[in-house]
């Protein structure tokens, strides 16, 4: 188990430098060091020496992927995109654009982010899993047809229109909860009920979907035939047979998430005002804060990553039959 979790964690390394080169590439396609001096510094006569003066303080002054000035290795070592990915891979973020701890910024905006993250994620998956079981129970029925109906609506209409919808009616019609905005402690609440209701109905076309379609797959297999012809009710059978043996491919999709979780939601973060880590990207994009992205594009990568192993690590444990190589 070790020397695969170590393995795993090598062959990570050349893919993050990868997700690495990809982000300084299109950052720099949109956006040179100079346009974001100018945006940054944000007054109406920027001289080239104000320019070259931010340029160095925030080493933007250094060259992208080689620098023909230098000798030998410090050609490639010498350059932006070494000394930037460097402070990555040690999890030093840094500063932003804008002088903020990147770090301390990554702390304080976890929390909102999680808020609305986790609710959303465990009601959700006992819901879809719920709700899949109960129309395998009765497939092939009335229930079962208009839910698929009324699954395949859900997925066919856009999350935003699902967000505008909701402040509008639960916002400002009829005034329940807050339209936007975010405070800590308990009363966060009445903030995040919105967006957790949003997202957990905004998913659950798909998701029945996809659930119901795993256990149809085993609903036929000779063990359920087994455990009914040893006379169990087709609810025993659905929950003490069916269920733990359709739960290995919905492990795929769980365990993965996890670790992703507080990063937060881009479009349900802005929309509603969190200041989660979501909001905090978009913001970034926006100010062309190319400090804050690369931090948050390799954080993410991180974690997809961990994810992905603890998946495996998963399989393992809930199937004997898996081993790890």
């Amino acid at each position: 188990m070790l020397s695969y979790i170590i393995k795993r964690i090598l062959y990570a390394i050349p893919i993050l430098i990868g997700v690495n080169l990809i982000t300084f590439m299109l950052f720099f396609m949109v956006n040179t060091p100079d346009d974001m001096a100018r945006s940054q510094l944000g007054a109406k006569q920027v001289t080239p020496q104000m320019i070259e003066a931010w340029k160095e303080q925030k080493g933007y002054d250094k060259p992208l992927f080689i620098n023909e000035k230098a000798k030998g290795v410090d050609k490639i070592t010498d350059t932006l995109f070494v000394q930037e990915s460097i402070k990555l891979f040690s999890f030093d973020f840094g500063f932003s654009d804008s002088n903020r701890n990147i770090a301390q910024d990554i702390k304080q905006r976890m929390m909102p982010s999680l808020a609305i993250a986790l609710p959303t994620f465990i009601i959700a998956l006992v819901t879809n899993i719920s709700l899949a079981l109960l129309l395998v129970l009765f497939r092939g029925s009335v229930l079962d047809t208009s839910m698929m109906i009324i699954a395949v609506m859900i997925m066919s209409i856009s999350s935003l229109f699902y967000i505008i919808a909701g402040q509008v009616i639960f916002s400002k019609l009829w005034h329940w909860v807050p339209i936007s905005g975010y405070e800590s402690g308990w009363g966060a609440i009445k903030f995040v009920i919105l967006p957790i209701m949003i997202g957990v109905f905004a998913g659950i076309g798909s998701s029945v979907r996809w659930y119901r379609s795993l256990f149809l797959e085993e609903i036929n297999k000779d063990y359920i035939r087994t455990a009914r012809a040893k006379g169990l009710s087709e609810i025993s059978v659905l929950f003490k047979h069916l269920l733990p043996n359709g739960m290995l491919p919905i492990l795929t999709g769980v365990v993965v998430v996890i670790p992703t979780l507080f990063m937060g939601s881009l479009i349900m973060e802005s929309f509603f005002g969190i200041p989660g880590l979501g909001s905090y990207t978009i913001d970034a994009i926006k100010a062309q804060d190319f400090a804050i992205v690369k931090a948050m594009v390799f954080l993410g990568s991180v974690l997809y990553i961990i994810g992905l192993i603890l998946t495996d690590i998963s399989y393992t444990l809930f199937d004997p039959r898996v081993k790890l190589n």
